[in-house]
């Protein structure tokens, strides 16, 4: 039997504080394995899920055929964290026709010979488009940031030049959605040898993760850092405990459906030449 909610979940409660207020957050004040958006029964969330994805199918439709708008999600975490998982599950039942995916990698040699953000301005969506990335411009102020190839200077900088390319997209008419999933340093480790255990899943590992996986503290600080600097009224950080994936999945469908919902989407008007014509 479900367990009854005390009160509804509040997305404030997992966004860090825009403007003077940030520097109070800390990341370590919010569970991985809190479950808010849980009725607290696994397989009702589950159906929740399959559910919200056939609504963000419809909504969607309805997004593409408006074309006021574009939408980017940002997916972003740890290795093991669920951002494959996520577009498997909730975006499960959108067209591509309107809905495209970019797997950030480490910067190419063109990529390097451009200013950081060249490569991510080139995958924004169109109008009427919805764009999600698996990693994003984030990685340029947690890698760099972790093994010191940046100074101080160089990140601040760069927090303020992210911050100002996601109002430019914001004014522009991009609804940006971050999340930054939520896992545990022991769910980490428990994924990472289920990839180990499985041979099928051989080709999701590199011994390079167990060397990352001993910069965990450090990624931690990298991160409560970029929250506390980027997550800003025009583009709030969306925290989600993620140690639960159904539940990680429940509540990345909820705020991406929320947040279409809210647009008050409509279809273009009809064609008046339309009214009474019979195709034969």
């Amino acid at each position: 039997m479900a367990k009854p909610r005390t009160r509804a979940p509040k997305l404030a409660d997992w966004q860090p504080p825009a403007g003077k207020r940030a520097a109070a957050f800390s990341l370590d004040r919010l569970d991985p394995a809190a479950k808010p958006w849980s009725s607290g029964d696994k397989d009702a969330d589950k159906t929740r899920v399959d559910a919200l994805a056939m609504e963000l199918d419809a909504l969607q439709d309805q997004f593409y055929a408006d074309r006021r708008f574009k939408l980017l999600v940002v997916l972003q975490g740890t290795d093991t964290s669920g951002k494959d998982g996520t577009l498997r599950s909730v975006f499960s039942r959108t067209s591509p026709l309107g809905v495209h995916t970019v797997g950030w990698k480490a910067p190419s040699h063109a990529d390097k010979a451009h200013d950081y953000l060249w490569r991510i301005h080139r995958a924004m969506p169109g109008a009427g488009e919805v764009m999600i990335f698996n990693r994003s411009h984030y990685e340029d102020v947690l890698v760099p940031v972790v093994n010191h190839w940046i100074t101080p200077a160089q990140v601040k900088q760069r927090y303020a030049q992210i911050n100002d390319f996601e109002r430019l997209l914001t004014e522009t008419g991009t609804v940006i959605l971050k999340f930054m999933l939520h896992i545990s340093a022991d769910e980490q480790a428990e994924r990472l040898q289920e990839r180990v255990d499985d041979p099928t899943k051989h080709w999701k590992f590199s011994l390079d993760d167990v060397d990352v996986r001993t910069q965990w503290a450090d990624y931690q600080k990298a991160y409560q850092a970029l929250l506390r600097a980027t997550s800003t009224a025009h583009a709030p950080w969306n925290i989600v405990p993620a140690n639960s994936k159904t539940h990680r999945n429940l509540m990345i469908a909820t705020v991406v459906r929320d947040t279409l919902k809210n647009l008050k989407l409509r279809y273009p008007p009809s064609d008046p030449r339309l009214k009474g014509l019979k195709i034969t």
